[in-house]
């Protein structure tokens, strides 16, 4: 009988200590960064994120708010296809990414860790990205490890893969997963402009312009879109005839002096255009403060050009009646039509982090990128030569047309964006060139702005 009863004991204590041990696995398998550790390490299948991700049940999803078209797809496409998957999308619209990467920022220094934040998936790229990497603020390499991830050329022996690894020059450390991609592309007027007489490359344009002075001009930097147009000035004016390759370094790797030597060619050649823009005889240039300001010199016919980011901005230019009817996209300047890609990340503090890479899964599929493609004319961001014919089918089939260009010519002159720790520094060296006409070196320009950048 104490033989049975001391059985029984040992039984009771046992169970108990089971049931403490299944708990306590439980508990540390919940605990704040637990599942980051796992699913990194790749100790946890898709199916086990998956059901973590209905148990969490909500992703914040902070995006840029201001495109109407893109807000209806984000409501009537993408969050009804996440509830599918048991995951409610809560669209949190803003207008200033920056501002939201201060948030997480905030909320780490303040000590909300992991799981702790109130943000759970950005849209992101350049400087913001950068500024997150740089604060330790991101929730890890995710990006090769989604279902999805076939859809993107990971591998770096494949110059394709460019710019999935580096954004705005910056390694993405697959921290961020691609989701549209653009680019810099011309439109010309053909009521003003035929073939034969349409500029290639910068001297070709600076020769049009000697013929028709006043018939250009380009946004004004800080605007990116002016940053943008100055940086490929630079790339095809690298003395050493190397293009965009040393703007992929930062600032730190190349150094004020050579950031000053391989930018003078490029500085001095938009000095010299300067009397050639729009209003430039009369010794004002005039460059327009944004696309809407470009878009409306250009419809009417003040200038025969408008270059812009927009794989489909001459499409979306003609049905919206912001282009004029004969505007066609140029190939233009050859070989350094930058290109970069917008991203999806998701913050170290991410309060929902399964649901937010189930989010992004979702937001890597063809499906959802040929639905966005055709509802809201946003280009792909995933690569097309790594899908099979019938999904590379449906792409082809919800893209929009282009005009006088063929998307393979657009694909051939691709140039990457410059390095996010240089973009501050060339805005900064233009507007004391450009704008304040300062007549010093050029290296005491950039040492003097970047000195004051980073105080």
């Amino acid at each position: 009988m104490k033989k049975t009863k001391s059985r029984a004991k040992q039984m009771l204590l046992a169970s108990t200590l089971a049931v403490v041990s299944w708990s306590g696995a439980v508990q540390a398998e919940d605990a704040p960064g637990m599942f980051r550790s796992e699913f990194l390490q790749g100790n946890m299948g898709w199916p086990e994120v998956t059901a973590k991700a209905r148990a969490e049940g909500t992703v914040n999803f902070y995006y840029w708010g201001g495109s109407d078209i893109i807000n209806l797809w984000i409501d009537q496409v993408a969050t009804p296809a996440l509830a599918a998957e048991g995951v409610t999308l809560n669209p949190v619209r803003i207008t200033s990414t920056k501002d939201t990467v201060d948030v997480v920022i905030a909320e780490l220094a303040a000590g909300r860790g992991e799981e702790e934040g109130s943000v759970d998936l950005v849209w992101v790229n350049g400087e913001n990205f950068f500024s997150l990497k740089q604060q330790n603020a991101l929730w890890g390499a995710f990006a090769d490890r989604l279902p999805n991830s076939v859809n993107f050329e990971w591998d770096e022996s494949d110059p394709r893969s460019l710019l999935n690894l580096r954004d705005f020059g910056v390694e993405t450390g697959l921290q961020e997963m691609p989701w549209s991609g653009e680019q810099y592309v011309c439109s010309v007027n053909r009521a003003h402009v035929p073939v034969d007489q349409t500029p290639a490359t910068f001297a070709q344009l600076k020769a049009y312009l000697e013929a028709n002075p006043g018939k250009f001009t380009y946004v004004k930097p800080p605007h990116y879109l002016g940053n943008t147009f100055v940086q490929s000035v630079l790339y095809a004016h690298n003395p050493d005839g190397t293009g965009a390759a040393p703007y992929q370094k930062s600032f730190e790797e190349l150094g004020g002096a050579e950031l000053a030597r391989l930018m003078e060619p490029g500085m001095e050649y938009l000095k010299s255009l300067e009397p050639l823009l729009l209003g430039g005889a009369n010794g004002s240039p005039r460059y327009p403060e944004n696309s809407d300001e470009l878009d409306n010199l250009f419809l009417n016919s003040e200038v025969h050009f408008d270059c812009k980011f927009g794989v489909f901005a001459n499409h979306n230019g003609l049905i919206t009646g912001t282009y004029p009817e004969q505007a066609e996209e140029m190939i233009f300047p050859v070989g350094n039509m930058i290109k970069n890609k917008n991203y999806l990340t998701v913050p170290l503090n991410s309060p929902h982090p399964a649901a937010a890479l189930v989010a992004i899964n979702y937001f890597s599929s063809v499906g959802a990128q040929a639905s966005k493609l055709q509802a809201a004319g946003m280009p792909v961001g995933l690569d097309l030569w790594r899908l099979n014919d019938e999904d590379a089918a449906e792409i082809a089939a919800a893209a929009p047309p282009h005009y006088g260009v063929t998307q393979q010519e657009l694909d051939a002159n691709i140039a990457p964006d410059t390095n996010a720790s240089l973009v501050d520094v060339i805005e900064a060296t233009w507007l004391a060139v450009i704008e304040r006409k300062e007549d010093k070196p050029l290296a005491d320009i950039v040492a003097q702005v970047s000195g004051e950048l980073n105080n």
